[in-house]
């Protein structure tokens, strides 16, 4: 059987939490699916480490700056049709004749729309809604996200499976022994808070930011107790910096931006705890490979949270 994959948050330059999931999903496939062959189509070249890893599938590599799902990709498989098709982030192509499997992360632009620009909120209802109709089978990070998705689109039952993501193996990246000289950068000792996620509202970041302050106010926190903001910026982002560079704060939080592995694995062994105060999470990936690394959580009640942090 010649699978189809898009690939194309696989090769993004750098990966978040949907991309991390494309590209281990999409190895995974190749390395337990010997038996049929796999096509990967991608907007752009992967990079050598990605192309290595992925060296089992057949790239097709087809451009175009926009829209490349609903058009380029859709041209491609009316062109040349595999035999299935498997999207492992949100969107199946508006063309496409064959068997589709779609993997929805979730559907936080219903429950906190202004976390979103209108256009967003608009693309994201029609998609989410439109991959889910022509599926034949959509895949979910976790039960909450499968009970979102019948009850937001009445999608039948039956074709919406629940399948966990598994972390990032960082706990085995890198030597603990050797951790401090990639947080030098920061002028991070140990000891302190963790946030990791892109820095945008749903995050809840300026609740964790208030508290930190309130803490310090109070004389409850050692001065050299930092808050670490692990992230990339993303919408909105201007608000939290700024909050995070007013005066009571000034000098405690570090705004790190994007972060390699390595760099993450370090952050996650030397931190004291990480804060997960996320108003809404189809999953919560930093929350279970905090875990793996040994490194204790406090995470907000809400939606997926409670089963990748319960017991």
């Amino acid at each position: 059987m010649l699978i189809g994959i898009d690939a194309s948050r696989a090769v993004a330059a750098e990966l978040t939490g949907t991309e991390h999931y494309s590209l281990r999903v999409i190895e995974a496939l190749l390395e337990i699916g010997a038996a049929h062959r796999f096509r990967l189509y991608a907007p752009r070249e992967p990079s050598l480490a990605t192309a290595e890893r992925l060296s089992a599938g057949e790239w097709r590599i087809i451009p175009l700056p926009r829209l490349w799902t609903h058009l380029r990709l859709s041209l491609e498989l009316l062109q040349n049709p595999p035999d299935a098709l498997f999207v492992p982030a949100h969107v199946l192509p508006l063309v496409h004749r064959r068997r589709g499997v779609v993997t929805l992360h979730d559907l936080g632009y219903l429950h906190y729309p202004g976390a979103h620009t209108l256009w967003q909120r608009l693309y994201l209802d029609w998609s989410t809604r439109w991959s889910a109709r022509v599926a034949r089978r959509v895949i979910v990070d976790s039960c909450a996200t499968r009970n979102d998705l019948i009850a937001a689109y009445n999608t039948a039952a039956r074709k919406v499976v629940v399948a966990h993501p598994a972390g990032r193996d960082l706990h085995l990246l890198g030597n603990p022994s050797d951790d401090l000289s990639p947080l030098a950068r920061w002028g991070l000792g140990t000891g302190f808070v963790l946030a990791v996620g892109t820095l945008q509202p749903r995050k809840n970041l300026i609740v964790l930011l208030e508290a930190f302050a309130r803490l310090i106010g109070e004389g409850r926190l050692p001065a050299e107790a930092r808050l670490v903001l692990a992230g990339r910026p993303g919408w909105l982002s201007d608000v939290i910096l700024a909050r995070a560079n007013a005066s009571d704060l000034q000098g405690r939080v570090i705004v790190t931006g994007y972060v390699s592995d390595r760099e993450l694995a370090a952050l996650y062994r030397q931190a004291q705890v990480l804060a997960f105060p996320s108003l809404y999470e189809g999953f919560g990936l930093p929350v279970l490979e905090a875990m793996q690394c040994g490194l204790p959580v406090i995470c907000a009640n809400t939606s997926s949270l409670p089963e990748v942090a319960g017991d």
